[in-house]
């Protein structure tokens, strides 16, 4: 058995390394580790990684994601409050990214889109105090955010 402890960084294939970058950093705040001619690598702000993000060009004809087909279903960027899960819904509103958002018990989670097609979850994880009866649960169900601001803020 391997003894992993926690996802350190994410590496996509997209259309224009450069493109993505300028999304994630506009739109998440992530900083430039380094750019190379068709590759870019990120961290997030506060980060303790090299790098949260590698991003290779493939090139503007690539298809994109497809449902339903083996590969990345998403990934999901965790926030240190429920009050960030508005910002995050804002942010991906006003850029044209947002997708939906989702109660799983455990995790409160907005979902959007970057430029490729890429989804991505940003998710607030409850104190572990609070998971009870979702501990073992994956629950997908609407999520009323406003309820859980005013409940966890």
């Amino acid at each position: 058995m391997i003894p992993v402890q926690r996802l350190n960084h994410a590496v996509l294939y997209v259309r224009d390394a450069a493109r993505s970058a300028d999304f994630y950093r506009s739109t998440f705040g992530f900083e430039t580790v380094t750019e190379l001619p068709g590759a870019a690598f990120l961290r997030a702000a506060g980060s303790s990684n090299h790098h949260d993000l590698g991003l290779f060009s493939v090139g503007p004809n690539a298809p994109g994601p497809e449902a339903g087909r083996v590969g990345l279903y998403h990934l999901a960027w965790q926030v240190g409050s429920i009050e960030d899960l508005r910002t995050a819904r804002d942010t991906l509103r006003a850029v044209g990214a947002y997708v939906g958002e989702s109660d799983h018990g455990a995790t409160k989670s907005i979902y959007g889109h970057d430029p490729d097609g890429n989804e991505f979850e940003i998710m607030w994880l409850l104190p572990r105090a609070e998971w009870g009866e979702h501990e073992h649960d994956a629950v997908v169900a609407p999520l009323d955010l406003e309820a859980e601001i005013a409940r966890h803020g």
